[in-house]
């Protein structure tokens, strides 16, 4: 028999170690065979995503490789194109496939679908030419070295311009992503313009764009206030009720009128399911998640599971008519569990049990030593909830050696300066070889030497 899980990311990693657990004795007898396909062999914690843009965690500690983690299961990297299920098969490229163009088919038994989300955009002009992302490591690393050559270009002209443009930072979306990775990076840069004689912190401008009249919701409408505040006190300016409306020409225009010559311009307003759950024949629901049921099975669909951002979980600990589990990795851990177990319950003949989990709360981090948390009806402020936000997602990141190596991280950076080092050029790792060897250098945009974006 085999199990395949699309995905590797919270509901693809827990549910696989879940199952390696509870089948053990199948998985030792060859009677069971687990199979993983994920586009990346990691798994990414993404809460530690602003943190590692920032510079206080090590990249390779923000992911877990799969494959040293799952050693009783299968991983194919690859990216999964349609589902079959009425006939038990998915079609999906690999590296390998890539390589003559074709695709490769997989046969299953039991289909565990958690591909989770990818980034939701709007048909704002010029954002897909100059709009970053932060969704994943790359983009995280790559935001961190665009904004330290930003500082890099602004020292070294007399154009007031350039200079102006590489100064101003625009962050569009007001959730976890966007409040955090604008507090973390314009923390880090305000530190860097100590080692840059002709940049103040003062030259910088720091732009939160919010279509609706608050952020962070998850911690609550007042510790939502007091984030506000908090930003606006580190001369932020934080724009609520106001969208993008363009960025053609490096020009971010916004709804109330304001126009920002700017470099940087980073899109973190939301998500949407993955793009292959419209590529199956399962139920979706609305919004195009799947529509699954309390046990994450998928609705009237025998052999079929899902969990995480892609599912429309019902939320059964709550009494209101229709409410589905947020599509948090709160959410997303615990169902993986039940996932699991119910999978392995479901082999063996036995009852399966509803997934119910009462929301405990949300943490966010603004910068070293300051934070929010609403948790369990506590509301924290300051450095208890800058405190209290490590110290829960260290106990959440995968695997005792992650925890290791991030918390020791973390004490030699209090003992510590900052490094402040940009490696942009790793985008471009062949340049200066190809160019010796009598190549041409890659194309980059105009003005822009190591083709950060």
């Amino acid at each position: 028999m085999r199990i395949l899980i699309v995905g590797g990311g919270y509901v693809g990693l827990y549910t696989a170690l879940r199952l390696q657990r509870k089948l053990k004795p199948e998985l030792g007898r060859g009677e069971v065979e687990i199979v993983v396909v994920s586009p990346d062999p990691y798994m990414t914690y993404q809460p530690f995503l602003p943190e590692a843009a920032a510079g206080s965690i090590s990249p390779r500690h923000v992911v877990v490789p799969l494959r040293r983690v799952l050693a009783d299961c299968r991983i194919v990297v690859g990216e999964v194109q349609t589902i079959d299920h009425s006939k038990r098969t998915v079609t999906l490229t690999t590296l390998a496939t890539e390589e003559t163009g074709g695709t490769e088919q997989l046969s299953y038994d039991e289909l565990v679908l958690a591909p989770g989300s990818v980034s939701r955009t709007l048909p704002v002009p010029g954002l897909a030419e100059h709009g970053i992302g932060f969704k994943n490591v790359e983009e995280a690393i790559g935001l961190r070295n665009h904004v330290l050559e930003q500082l890099d270009i602004a020292s070294s002209t007399r154009d007031p311009a350039i200079r102006d443009a590489a100064l101003t930072f625009v962050f569009v979306g007001g959730g976890y992503a966007g409040v955090e990775a604008l507090a973390e990076l314009e923390d880090m840069a305000r530190y860097a313009s100590r080692y840059y004689h002709n940049v103040r912190r003062e030259d910088m401008k720091w732009i939160l764009v919010e279509a609706t009249g608050r952020i962070l919701p998850e911690v609550g409408e007042e510790m939502g206030r007091y984030t506000v505040t908090e930003l606006r006190r580190r001369n932020i300016d934080v724009r609520l009720d106001t969208r993008l409306e363009s960025c053609v020409d490096r020009i971010a225009v916004l709804s109330d009128g304001s126009r920002f010559p700017t470099r940087t311009v980073v899109w973190t307003a939301g998500v949407k399911p993955h793009p292959v759950l419209a590529a199956t024949d399962l139920p979706l629901n609305a919004r195009g998640r799947l529509r699954c049921t309390p046990y994450l099975t998928v609705d009237g669909v025998d052999h079929a599971w899902g969990a995480g951002d892609a599912a429309a979980v019902p939320d059964v600990s709550t009494d209101e008519p229709g409410k589905e589990t947020a599509p948090n990795a709160q959410h997303a851990v615990r169902q993986a569990k039940t996932l699991g177990d119910n999978l392995a319950r479901s082999l063996r003949g036995q009852p399966l049990q509803q997934y119910s989990h009462a929301y405990a709360g949300s943490v966010a981090s603004l910068g070293l030593h300051k934070g929010v948390a609403h948790v369990y009806g506590r509301k924290l402020k300051g450095w208890p909830a800058w405190f209290m936000h490590r110290t829960y997602h260290l106990s959440r990141v995968p695997t005792f050696n992650r925890k290791a190596r991030v918390l020791a991280e973390w004490t030699l950076a209090g003992l510590f300066k900052r490094e402040i080092v940009s490696l942009g050029s790793l985008e471009h790792p062949r340049a200066e070889f190809e160019l010796a060897a009598g190549g041409k250098p890659p194309q980059n945009p105009p003005g822009n030497p190591k083709g950060s974006s």
